[in-house]
């Protein structure tokens, strides 16, 4: 019989229950999407949580609902990077998980570089680009200003590694997550014991280490009763979702990925971590992947603008669609104003066409009168930021990236993967659209012995989507536009 798989997949914004089947005779994974749900932060005390119980209430019903569909082999988890939930001794939660946006962390990577530990030493340990949303970041806040909530704390748990928690019981630090903490050595895969002795960080508050396509354990009596379901296993798969994504994308010495969403990652895969001069001027991040892997990526903020934007014109009650958005901003002028995405008045969510305009005030620019105006300002934004990324990185690795596979739900906006092609002069392979969910089932096979090894996952992946290609064009208008964005950047 064809083995079945669960893959819960969480975003920022949303999450789902995913069931697939591996026909092992045609070697091609079939997908259904048995549950979708919102992710909803919810604000209280000025602080800004997930609403993780209501997400447990979600898993369970996806559950629930596979089981219609036969017998599930196992079950798998991913989700976004650097959040956490805290557990004490008795293993309840002691707090709802804080959302990486909340603005706590505002001051806390330059507080520790002035009295702690450079940034540069930092990097050197870890090869993690700064954010402030990291989890050393997070953490170093709580045991200096809520010292109250930390002495109830016994472990903590990354969320993937929550959710499995919270079905089998079972607590286990899951590594290729553990990498965006910025507290993890990537070349020893342990924890940087003194740069947390420095930050008073007590690494016994992590739980063991597990790897990719190893088992958590099975589904606890206590989930198996409440659901009426048999003992399944949940693996450990490739717990980030950009390594999960990674898993289906295609890497070679002339080709990068971007794994396209509320974020872009874009990178490629190394053998071991590069942590160089050039890579830390860069704020190049060295994230584990699977089977030891490097991810070599830069962390830029993506559609999360073009997101945010789209929700905020909804506010008046307007329904609109992606498709829709993007032939309003091809129907206007190109190249008239730019943004830094990447800049920290664009990663909180209010009003983000307001930022915009006054973004491009303050730099000297046309404003955006339009949606489509603002639309376009971002998309052309963003396929220049890949630009500029693609010779950082061929600057560290001496990589002459003439492809891009694109891959991710962004994927399905043509306007971006076209623009991306136009200003980079690559050409753009999208897909999978499903890459982080294909990468979930993938490892779930390995770990089931139904797929022999990443190499065979890739093909049996490529072999189960659909691919669009684009070929550059107008690129040397792009080229001739490219020393303008840098100019607002100030490059």
């Amino acid at each position: 019989m064809n083995k079945k798989v669960l893959a819960f997949d969480f975003g920022a914004s949303s999450g789902r229950a995913m069931l697939a089947e591996f026909d092992k005779e045609n070697r091609k994974i079939s997908m259904t999407e048995i549950h979708r749900f919102p992710n909803i932060p919810v604000t209280m005390n000025n602080t800004l949580y997930w609403d993780v119980l209501r997400l447990l209430g979600e898993m369970k019903q996806g559950i629930i609902l596979a089981q219609k569909y036969g017998k599930i082999d196992a079950i798998g988890i991913d989700t976004w990077g650097v959040d956490f939930g805290m557990l004490d001794k008795d293993g309840q939660l002691v707090a709802n998980p804080v959302n990486y946006r909340d603005r706590r962390t505002e001051g806390m990577p330059e507080e520790i570089y002035e009295n702690i530990m450079s940034k540069d030493d930092i990097y050197k340990k870890t090869g993690t680009q700064s954010l402030r949303i990291n989890t050393i970041y997070q953490l170093y806040y709580l045991y200096k200003y809520k010292k109250n909530i930390m002495n109830c704390v016994d472990k903590i748990l990354l969320m993937p590694d929550l959710f499995a928690y919270f079905l089998t019981g079972k607590m286990r630090t899951e590594i290729t997550d553990a990498s965006t903490t910025n507290l993890l050595n990537p070349e020893t895969l342990e924890w940087d014991e003194e740069l947390m002795s420095k930050l008073s960080i007590d690494k016994n508050i992590f739980a063991d280490f597990i790897r990719p396509g190893q088992v958590y354990g099975e589904l606890s009596d206590e989930i198996c009763s409440e659901l009426e379901c048999d003992k399944i296993p949940v693996v450990a798969v490739a717990t980030h979702d950009t390594a999960s994504a990674v898993v289906s994308a295609a890497t070679d010495s002339n080709t990068a990925y971007i794994s396209c969403g509320t974020w872009s990652l874009f990178g490629t895969e190394m053998p071991k971590p590069v942590i160089t001069k050039e890579s830390m001027e860069y704020g190049i991040t060295n994230e584990i992947g699977y089977n030891g892997s490097v991810r070599f990526l830069k962390n830029i903020i993506g559609l999360w603008i073009v997101q945010q934007s789209k929700r905020h014109w909804e506010m008046s009650g307007e329904k609109l669609t992606y498709p829709m958005l993007g032939d309003e901003a091809r129907a206007c002028e190109p190249f008239k104003c730019y943004i830094d995405c990447d800049a920290p008045e664009f990663e909180l969510g209010e009003n983000l066409p307001d930022k915009i305009a006054k973004y491009c005030q303050r730099t000297n620019q046309y404003v955006p009168a339009t949606r489509g105006e603002t639309v376009r300002c971002i998309y052309q934004s963003l396929a220049m930021k890949y630009k500029s990324t693609i010779k950082m990185l061929e600057d560290v690795t001496g990589m002459d990236i003439k492809r891009i596979n694109m891959v991710g739900g962004g994927i399905q906006d043509k306007t971006l993967c076209q623009s991306t092609a136009n200003a980079t002069g690559c050409t753009v392979i999208a897909g999978p659209v499903e890459a982080t969910v294909m990468g979930n089932i993938a490892v779930q096979l390995i770990a089931l012995g139904e797929i022999k090894d990443l190499k065979e996952a890739r093909e049996i992946i490529a072999n189960s989507a659909e691919y669009a290609y684009y070929e550059p064009e107008d690129n040397e208008l792009w080229n001739a536009h490219y020393n303008d964005y840098l100019a607002i950047l100030g490059k």
